[in-house]
């Protein structure tokens, strides 16, 4: 029996020799109407046997290549080792697309799950109403996570869930990135627990109530300890926030105001910078922007050109500091000011803040001394670490790539933000403990303990990280970006550009949660159109340039939109955490402020620019109504 094994095998291997395998190998899901590439395997029956051959196989399905009708007729190609690719493939069957590959006589059938292109808003959309109508933020993300990956494992609740599981929780953790965030976080969290214990944070409430002994005086304390910190957002969010919570309690300023005052300065100001850590990314994608069109431009130097068309970023700036100082609010930011002013209570009674309650009762004993020197030099030295980081792990990237002599701009554009944040959360960390335990006010127990104290507090708003991060992946794989743009392709046009740019980028940042996601999927997008449409348009060399300038800014600033309040947006979470403020309050009240100079933005800035008016007549300008409409719709907010 062996031996007529042995005899009959070699001859069924030898005949089976040229038969293969056929399959789809990417992707097993694709949204309807949006260009794809398709990537087909073959397997030979005996693997030793180099899958490499160029017979022709032929290819029928339901396939449309670009903006042409459907080819049933099949095509015909090779495999080479293996793998043949068809690239940008459009299907339009919104159920399953079936391929048949036919070779040597033989044929396989496989399909291609369709998902209709609307299908990929639903997630963050549903993320977004539930975190609004019901105020569970974990619950919210969650059940976004769980519907995407539901719609992209064969529509079946159980094996999304599953996949939400032992998929997208996991991979939001496997980012180096994501973990560098979840650590800094963490050890920030720790310094300002013995920062709290020490008494250094209470010391700076009474150092700063001498002379900013008025809610309008502490909010303008906020908003420019947040232009202080312009290098970077994350450490933005987390020092003021952190910093000035206690003192901002003490005046009566709700949680909600404090949020908005952190957020709204964080992400407007960091892209704002000539040097932090948003510039390199940004310089980046339009470096390769005006290669793929052929253009010697100075990045930089076109990035200084795109400030002034920021109207968004500034706006926003100016538009803080105003609501800081001339004590007037409107819709629920009003409601919850008036609450705080009224009767202390900074939170609503609903309210469930993204920290630990009991972490920030503690306070220290009366026999503590407060000094304020024991807050500010921990808190200086993550400001300077982060700053000489930049620079010299920006310095040694540009010495290993060859540059010898690199200038800021390019040492900036360098530096890896994320461990540079690591060592300034580590020092800062070390400088709180060793000032608590020279100075005797704690010992190495009560230190570690305050340390772990702060650490705790941050695990609610970590876990809601994971969870952005996760939903934000859902976006990704399908593709919630890619069918907001081509479902708007057809409106650009060069007059309508900024301000449809903008809108658009708002949309993609608003949904999706990421201002750097929307920049790395519009700007390569965005300056080809805007540089071939102004050219076709054969329009005057100055408004040509001002539109193609504008339309590049309105992507970075439009990407700040919902960076800083969409309710999946990890600043928007990382400010509610460091303010101590619930998530969906801090949403609910800074959505209608950010809405108003959205607004201005386009009927000031992005729809006049298109039509010729100059940055120095619509900043003025866009001043005057933001000043306008603050003083008509909002309302005093010490009135009793």
């Amino acid at each position: 029996m062996y031996l007529a094994v042995l005899l009959i095998a070699p001859m069924i291997l030898s005949a089976q020799s040229d038969s293969h395998i056929f399959s789809i190998e990417s992707p097993k899901s694709v949204i309807s109407g949006l260009p794809s590439d398709i990537c087909l395997a073959a397997y030979r029956m005996r693997p030793a046997v180099d899958t490499s051959f160029s017979q022709d196989v032929r290819v029928y399905g339901l396939l449309r290549y670009g903006s042409g009708e459907a080819d049933s007729a099949g095509i015909t190609a090779a495999f080479h080792q293996g793998r043949m690719v068809l690239r940008q493939v459009v299907l339009t069957d919104e159920k399953n697309a079936r391929i048949t590959l036919e070779y040597q006589g033989r044929s396989h059938t496989e399909n291609i799950r369709v998902i209709p292109g609307y299908f990929s808003l639903l997630p963050p959309l549903l993320a977004i109403l539930l975190a609004l109508i019901f105020r569970q933020v974990l619950v919210a993300l969650f059940s976004g996570i769980w519907l995407g990956a539901t719609f992209l494992w064969g529509y079946n609740p159980f094996t999304g869930l599953l996949r939400v599981l032992d998929h997208y929780m996991i991979q939001s953790l496997l980012d180096p990135d994501h973990v560098a965030i979840v650590l800094f976080s963490m050890m920030l969290g720790g310094m300002v627990g013995i920062l709290s214990h020490s008494g250094g944070t209470q010391g700076i409430v009474r150092k700063l109530s001498r002379w900013a002994g008025t809610p309008a005086r502490g909010q303008f304390i906020t908003w420019l300890m947040g232009l202080f910190i312009f290098f970077d957002d994350y450490a933005n969010t987390l020092l003021v926030g952190n910093t000035m919570r206690s003192f901002t309690d003490r005046l009566r300023i709700s949680r909600e105001k404090l949020a908005y005052l952190v957020d709204s300065t964080a992400a407007p100001v960091t892209s704002l910078a000539v040097l932090s850590t948003w510039i390199g990314f940004e310089l980046g994608l339009m470096q390769s922007a005006f290669n793929s069109l052929g253009l010697d431009q100075n990045v930089y130097f076109v990035f200084l050109q795109t400030i002034p068309y920021r109207f968004y970023s500034l706006f926003t700036i100016i538009f803080v500091f105003l609501i800081a100082v001339v004590g007037r609010d409107f819709g629920p930011m009003l409601k919850a000011e008036r609450r705080a002013r009224r009767t202390g209570r900074v939170l609503s009674e609903k309210a469930s803040p993204l920290f630990d309650a009991m972490f920030d009762q503690e306070r220290p004993t009366h026999e503590i001394p407060y000094r304020w020197f024991n807050a500010v030099i921990p808190v200086l030295v993550v400001i300077f670490i982060t700053m000489a980081g930049l620079y010299f792990d920006g310095r040694m990237a540009c010495m290993a790539s060859g540059m010898m002599s690199p200038g800021l701009r390019d040492i900036a554009g360098a530096a890896n933000p994320f461990p540079v944040l690591m060592w300034a959360s580590f020092f800062g960390t070390v400088t709180a403990a060793v000032l608590a335990l020279l100075q005797r006010i704690l010992n190495l127990r009560q230190t570690v303990n305050a340390w772990i104290a702060g650490c705790k507090s941050m695990l609610i708003a970590m876990i809601i990280l994971v969870l952005a991060w996760g939903i934000g992946q859902i976006c990704m794989d399908l593709h919630t970006a890619d069918y907001i743009i081509e479902a708007t392709r057809g409106l650009f046009s060069p007059v309508f550009m900024p301000l449809l740019t903008f809108v658009i980028a708002a949309l993609i940042s608003f949904a999706t949660g990421t201002s750097w996601g929307t920049m790395s999927i519009l700007v390569p997008i965005v300056i080809p159109l805007a540089y071939q449409f102004t050219r076709d348009a054969s329009m005057a060399p100055d408004i040509s340039h001002a539109i193609f300038v504008g339309t590049l800014a309105s992507v970075l600033s439009g990407a700040v939109f919902g960076d800083h309040c969409s309710p999946i947006s990890d600043t928007t979470i990382m400010s509610s955490m460091s303010s101590g403020a619930d998530h969906v309050d801090h949403v609910r009240t800074q959505i209608p402020y950010a809405v108003l100079v959205a607004l201005v933005s386009i009927f000031v800035g992005y729809l006049p620019l298109g039509l010729g008016l100059k940055p120095i007549l619509s900043l003025p300008l866009g001043i005057f109504f933001i000043s306008g409409l603050l003083l008509i719709l909002g309302h005093k907010t010490d009135h009793l």
